[in-house]
Parts: structure tokens; sequence; C-alpha cells
């Protein structure tokens, strides 16, 4: 089942709106989708530690035709930035939407004078990680999306032992289902520790 269940480990669904788990994150992301409706204030920047959703949140703007979406700015080099800064004056010289996200507060980036400004002249919000109670939450209703019948252990064991992105324990409880279901058992918590643990440190 090792390698079964490695092989199965599908990549990420694109990063849409609608499969981003809001948590507390819903003003934010509202304020994201108008902007790329051309709705409300267009310049929007992002930050917050990693896991937070900042980049699912900037690449489904960036499904947008027109919309400016630049993540990581924290790590744009001298040419980057200026291409970045570039990028925020054709969008509001335009009325388009510019989506940023980083991990500080624009005052705090080593960046540019100037960028710093811009990026922090629309509206900034901090993202907050998935609490544990929402976490739990959205694997149990995508366990339940697919049919899958998702035992209180199995959930908690995932939580525990895997990363805290979302994104990579989906992916996992997917590829345990997928694996449950051609070996013909039901998921059990032996089943989940041995295939995961095969995966290799989390």
């Amino acid at each position: 089942m090792t390698g079964q269940l490695i092989l199965e480990l599908s990549p990420p669904a694109p990063p849409t709106f609608e499969n981003f788990v809001a948590g507390a994150n819903g003003a934010a992301v509202a304020a994201v989708r108008a902007a790329v409706r051309g709705e409300g204030e267009r310049a929007i920047y992002l930050w917050g530690d990693a896991g937070c959703g900042r980049s699912h949140l900037v690449a489904a703007a960036a499904r947008t035709p027109g919309v400016a979406a630049i993540d990581d700015v924290h790590r744009l080099d001298a040419a980057g930035q200026i291409e970045a800064f570039d990028a925020f004056n054709r969008a509001r010289a335009a009325g388009t939407a510019f989506v940023a996200a980083g991990d500080a507060p624009p005052a705090q980036l080593a960046v540019r004078a100037d960028l710093r400004t811009r990026l922090g002249s629309g509206l900034v919000f901090q993202l907050r990680p998935l609490d544990h109670a929402a976490k739990r939450a959205a694997l149990r209703a995508h366990a339940a999306s697919r049919g899958m019948a998702l035992p209180d252990e199995v959930l908690d064991y995932l939580l525990r032992r895997l990363p805290r992105d979302l994104g990579t324990q989906l992916a996992v409880l997917e590829a345990l289902d997928r694996s449950s279901l051609a070996e013909q058992r039901a998921l059990t918590l032996p089943l989940a520790r041995a295939a995961i643990e095969a995966l290799g440190p989390a």
C-alpha cells in the first residue's frame, strides 16, 4: 500500500475562491472577490504566516483576466520590486485589481520605499490560519462530499501528524480514501497510521 498511496497523492485542485476555506478571513476573501469584479477598493494586500492561505487567494485572483497578482513580495529582488511597482501603477491607472501578498505588513517589508507605500495604500488584511475546529470541520465536510466514513480517531491523527496546511491534509485524506476503496478495507486508525508513516516525516 505504501507505493500505492504515494502514487495516488494527487496534486491539489487549482486555487479558487470557491475552494478556499475562509475561517476567520471572510472579510479578506470578500474584499479580494469584490476587487477582481471591479467593485470597491481595487488594491489589496494580504499578509500572514505560512499556511494562512495568502498564496491561495493571490492565485485565485490571478485566474481573473486583467488582475495584477503578486505573491511573496518579501522575496522580490530589485527587478521584481520595480515590476511590482509598475504593475500597481498600471492597475491603478486602469481601475483594475491589484492583489499582493507577503509575510509581513507593508511597513515591515524590506522592499523599496515607494513600493511599501503603494502596498499599504489600499486595503490590508492579516490572514489568520484556520484553527483546529475549522480544520476539523473542513476535513469532515470534504470526507462527506466523497461519501467517506471518517472516524474521529483518524481525523484527530491526521491533524496531529500531517503538516498544518489544509491542502496537504486534504490530499492525504483523498489518497487514504482511494487506498481504502482499492483494498476494500474501512479507513481505520491502524491503516491511516501505517500509510502516513510510510510517507516519511511530515
